[in-house]
């Protein structure tokens, strides 16, 4: 328990609550990390393999994710380690809810992540009592359909596009590789191929698969509605290659969009890519990132790529007691302004102090919240003298 304080610092986290029901199983947690710029908002991810510093090092994600956005909004983040596989997922959620209700929606409010859609979220809601514990959920409860809509992957294309004349790549004739085929790398697979971009790559966590020619995405996303993740082996064409080789390919853009330390120390001169577009949450490693800056190689943080959802989520937090159903090309307008707004103040200040995108973008969402603490009396004071 000692290793909880030693993350504790001057941002946060303010509450980490760990909760448990005996009757189901359910072992949760949810990390508040910082609300000076509004009430925590983060996505609920159900993973079964889900740590206490998975649910803080996401947390402190979403503080400089809101941030950046610019939404008044504070980082947390929800897990629930169980299986979301489970045929008493229904049951599990319910007794996660009733734990950890008298902090919603005032301290938490519910998302969406791994293992937890708008279905879940709808369930979420409805054991709160209380319209305002969730977005995510279905239109017809006034949220956002994240998952059907594609936000993030929407998201990350945009930032790819705003990033390419930065690195000298034309995304429209792009060579692209994407890790990763759930909500995010699915979507980022479609809406990257509609800009014109060659798919050489996609995997799963059943595999990987690579045609030097370009996938058929829309085959690829056809067979994922009946196989999910199976598809990558159901496609038939091209060729199936380790996973993680994906990353290593000679392509214009990388796009890791599943897990996070997958570009480390260990395989960092292997990677070939132009540029990199973080779709998943904390993907490459600060000694990767050097790494790549000294090589020239681009890359697009998380905080900054994957915030389509977040913004999103801030016109559907602003829609919960309207009767109107949230217009998605709104959505994606606002999206596309707002990413190619924040992409290129980050690169242009990027390149001109020489300085990582991702100390770049930090620096501005640290100001943000500093500022936000120092007018609410909440941050520390310096010792004079």
């Amino acid at each position: 328990m000692s290793e909880v304080f030693e993350w504790m610092d001057q941002w946060g986290p303010e509450k980490i609550i760990v909760v448990h029901d005996t009757k189901t199983g359910m072992k949760g947690m949810v990390v508040i990390d910082n609300t000076a710029r509004g009430p925590g908002k983060g996505g609920c991810r159900m993973d079964p393999n889900m740590t206490l510093l998975d649910c803080f090092r996401l947390a402190r994600t979403m503080t400089w994710k809101w941030a950046m956005a610019d939404i008044f909004l504070g980082g947390a983040k929800a897990g629930i380690r169980n299986d979301p596989k489970s045929p008493q997922k229904e049951e599990i959620i319910r007794a996660y809810v009733k734990k950890i209700r008298k902090f919603l929606p005032d301290e938490y409010v519910f998302g969406n992540d791994m293992g937890f859609a708008e279905r879940d979220g709808a369930i979420a809601l409805d054991e709160a009592e209380d319209m305002k514990a969730a977005v995510g959920t279905p239109a017809e409860l006034g949220g956002l359909p994240y998952d059907e809509l594609g936000i993030t992957g929407y998201g990350v294309v945009e930032a790819a596009e705003c990033a390419a004349p930065y690195r000298g790549v034309e995304l429209n004739k792009a060579v692209v590789s994407i890790q990763g085929f759930g909500a995010v790398g699915a979507f980022t697979a479609k809406f990257i191929k509609e800009k014109g971009s060659k798919v050489v790559a996609i995997s799963s966590i059943e595999g990987a698969l690579y045609d030097p020619k370009g996938l058929d995405v829309d085959k690829l996303l056809s067979l994922k509605e009946k196989w999910g993740d199976k598809a990558i082996l159901k496609y038939g064409r091209g060729q199936q290659i380790p996973l993680g080789k994906e990353l290593e390919l000679e392509v214009d853009v990388l796009i890791p969009g599943a897990t996070g330390d997958v570009i480390t120390g260990k395989n960092m001169k292997s990677i070939k890519a132009r540029m990199i577009v973080e779709g998943a949450n904390f993907p490459t490693t600060e000694e990767a990132q050097k790494y790549f800056h000294e090589k020239e190689v681009l890359i697009v943080p998380d905080f900054v790529a994957n915030a389509g959802a977040v913004m999103g989520a801030g016109k559907a937090m602003d829609n919960r007691y309207s009767c109107d159903i949230l217009d998605p090309q709104e959505v994606y307008d606002t999206v596309k302004r707002k990413m190619w707004k924040n992409v290129a103040m980050v690169l242009e200040e990027s390149k001109r102090s020489k300085r990582l995108p991702r100390e770049v973008a930090l620096s501005i969402s640290q100001e943000r919240v500093r500022k936000a603490m120092e007018l609410r009396g909440r941050f520390p004071k310096t010792k004079k003298g």
